[in-house]
């Protein structure tokens, strides 16, 4: 059963119709929720909340787009995608796709509010130049040296704030590189330092090695299935305990850290697998500081206020220019500094932008190669050591 292992995700090591316990329906009462609007007779407070889910429906729809998109799983590149990535065409593949990107649709939503603030007061502006309203009524405008002198400071504050998201990106990527390696040099050491008499228990390392990525990823990126991703790794027991772990990732570590002192080693050999498992549990650590502490939540919240703040007056500071150039010009500004801003909150949270399902099956089929080909390669050196031992004598005198 254990002499030739098969980590991949496609195999059928064991029958998995067990692994879920039949769950005992009970029905629930729900609780009574109080909603005013059901209650209240008031007209005026059900139009209010009509209203209101009305101007949430767009939001709505355009943040469940969004996350949609976010639980997409990514791919690593390969030469062909690196040759498409260069091309010359990429300018007019970008345009065409416009429609179906994340980061150009939950810009709606905001977009779409500030381009009508500014038709709305090119109205105003236009009727009171019209003599359409009464004389109290004057045009809004002011001066644009307020705008020339914030300038900057706005165009500081999107860079730095996208700046410090990259930032967050990079030191994911780089933690799980690690996590990566780790791994993969982890199993490497089990196989060369474990003998036939620790087939078994080999084996069972190498499984929760293999798992320990899949446990992670499903960790950190929200709405992952560890049921299916794990079910053709490790045994049904195995795994039903990792579900009932509150930390599955080190959950896992404490299997590989277990199964290895059974293994039949010298201390030296099982100190140095131990040290070896340190990468895991750093990467363990840099994975969950990205996601429980975000960037400071007043930068973030200092920038979309100035972004709002900047659009809703700039029809004002524009009017005496452009008049009804005002809405054009607004919907670019908008469109162009929400998304700067857009894409720096999306990859503020790095892991859903990582191809971590694609490395996760590496890790799996770099196993499962290495075990396969253990024995043919050592067999291979073990050959040709014979026949160099035969075809040269004990003084160093080729035989002929």
């Amino acid at each position: 059963m254990y002499q030739s292992m098969n980590l991949s995700f496609s195999s059928n090591f064991t029958n998995r119709s067990l692994l879920l316990k039949p769950r005992i329906s009970v029905k629930s009462h729900k609780p009574f929720n109080f909603n005013p609007s059901c209650v209240s007779s008031d007209p005026k407070s059900s139009l209010s909340s009509k209203l209101i889910s009305l101007l949430k429906a767009i939001p709505n729809w355009s943040d469940g787009i969004k996350e949609r998109r976010m639980q997409q799983k990514r791919s690593l590149y390969t030469h062909e995608k690196w040759v498409r990535h260069r091309s010359s065409l990429r300018h007019l593949r970008h345009v065409s796709t416009s429609l179906s990107s994340r980061v150009i649709l939950s810009l709606i939503p905001p977009v779409f509010f500030f381009t009508t603030v500014s038709i709305l007061i090119a109205t105003y502006n236009s009727a009171v130049d019209f003599d359409l309203l009464p004389d109290y009524f004057h045009v809004l405008r002011a001066s644009p040296l307020p705008y020339q002198l914030t300038a900057s400071a706005l165009a500081l504050l999107l860079v730095f704030r996208t700046e410090a998201s990259y930032s967050r990106f990079e030191e994911g990527r780089k933690a799980w590189v690690k996590i990566i390696t780790g791994s993969n040099d982890l199993a490497r050491q089990v196989l060369a330092a474990s003998g036939d008499d620790d087939l078994i228990i080999r084996d069972m390392v190498l499984r929760y090695i293999a798992a320990f990525p899949v446990a992670l990823k499903c960790h950190v990126i929200y709405g992952s299935d560890i049921v299916g991703d794990l079910e053709n790794v490790v045994e049904d027991d195995d795994l039903c305990l990792i579900l009932e772990s509150k930390n599955r990732p080190r959950c896992v570590i404490q299997f590989i850290s277990q199964s290895i002192q059974l293994l039949k080693l010298e201390n030296a050999k099982i100190d140095m697998l131990e040290s070896k498992m340190l990468q895991l549990q750093e990467g363990i650590g840099v994975c969950e500081q990205l996601m429980g502490i975000p960037i400071p939540l007043s930068y973030t919240r200092l920038t979309s206020r100035f972004l709002v703040l900047w659009h809703l007056t700039l029809p004002i500071i524009l009017w005496d220019d452009c008049h009804w150039n005002v809405v054009p010009a607004t919907f670019i500004s908008a469109a162009s500094l929400f998304c700067i801003e857009e894409v720096g909150v999306l990859i503020e949270e790095p892991f859903s932008m990582l191809a971590l399902d694609e490395l996760c099956d590496m890790v799996v089929s770099n196993i499962d190669e290495a075990v396969k080909s253990e024995k043919v390669i050592r067999n291979r050196i073990i050959a040709k050591k014979r026949v160099h031992e035969v075809n040269h004598s004990s003084n160093g005198w080729h035989k002929s």
